[in-house]
């Protein structure tokens, strides 16, 4: 009995010790990407209303689960005055959390890579563009690069469903002009629930409708040399402006697609002297002295949004 004992044990599978899981890492990486029919940023098109695309990636360390600290960088395309390869957004910041508040502070810093100084065709000419040496007055500033500061705060009034927002951008030096700028909103956003659309299995889509209303406050250029001067001249006192912006957008999975109406109370004169819209030039094959780059517009537009800790296993 003691023998068939010993060799019944001895057949028995020892029962393996799962160590525990180790704890998650609090590291984390987000990315992804837009194709858009418009680039418009705080109701002014950056892509001359044409398409445009941007990337981006996202560097995020999770100091605990209320406190993150995240470094990252977006890339544009772009079609504006200067003709930049990009707009290349540098930023950082922190992401604190207090209850249903999510809070926001960092730092952009908003790069203009390879930038063209315009002129005009100087005396005698017709308003085209031409160059300094032949007499022409500047249109554009040699660089647009600047920095901004910013504060954003959004409230979550029913869990997974509504939200509050409040923006706040300040820039001492807007598009290198020595104006300031500062650009402040209000944002709300209502989820609806998730339905299934029964193609291509398609199923858990969801949805929902946001807005944004904002103002932004500029002040008076003066950073303009003889030999980097401005269409306007110096001292010039830009216009301030009101935007605003409404849309439906449906998610499934890591998409988005977005239909989004945008507008603003500039006029097509004030546009132009915001914008240097070279459209506006009397050779600019547009209306002398405007731009409809803020009129009102719809875009659309499809994104995906991925997470390292989500998505990438």
């Amino acid at each position: 009995m003691l023998c068939a004992t010993t060799a019944f044990a001895a057949d028995m599978p020892l029962k393996a010790i799962k160590a525990p899981p180790p704890p998650p890492s609090p590291w984390d990486w987000a990315f992804g990407g837009q194709l858009l029919s418009d680039y418009n940023f705080r109701g002014i098109s950056q892509s001359n209303r044409s398409q445009s695309a941007t990337v981006y990636s996202e560097t995020r360390y999770n100091v605990n689960p209320d406190f993150q600290l995240y470094a990252g960088q977006q890339s544009w395309a772009v079609t504006l005055p200067t003709k930049p390869s990009c707009e290349c957004d540098l930023y950082g910041g922190i992401r604190p959390t207090v209850g249903s508040l999510a809070f926001d502070f960092g730092f952009i810093y908003y790069w203009y890579p390879r930038e063209t100084q315009q002129f005009n065709d100087g005396p005698g000419g017709v308003g085209g563009l031409g160059n300094a040496f032949l007499g022409g007055t500047a249109l554009t500033l040699r660089d647009t690069d600047y920095y901004e500061g910013y504060g954003k705060v959004t409230w979550e009034v029913a869990k997974d469903r509504f939200w509050l927002g409040a923006n706040e951008y300040y820039s001492p030096d807007w598009l290198h002009s020595g104006a300031y700028g500062n650009y402040a909103s209000i944002t709300a956003k209502l989820a609806g629930p998730s339905f299934k659309l029964g193609l291509f299995g398609m199923d858990e889509i969801g949805w929902y409708a946001s807005g944004e209303v904002g103002h932004y406050w500029l002040g008076t250029t003066t950073n303009f040399t003889p030999a980097n001067n401005f269409a306007l001249g110096s001292n010039f006192n830009l216009p301030d402006y009101t935007t605003w912006n409404v849309g439906l957008a449906f998610t499934w999975k890591v998409m988005t697609f977005d239909v989004r109406y945008y507008d603003t109370n500039l006029s097509k004169t004030n546009c132009f002297l915001l914008t240097g819209d070279l459209h506006g030039l009397p050779a600019g094959g547009g209306t002398i002295g405007q731009s409809n780059w803020c009129s009102s517009t719809v875009i659309a537009a499809l994104k995906f949004d991925l997470t390292a800790m989500a998505n990438l296993k």
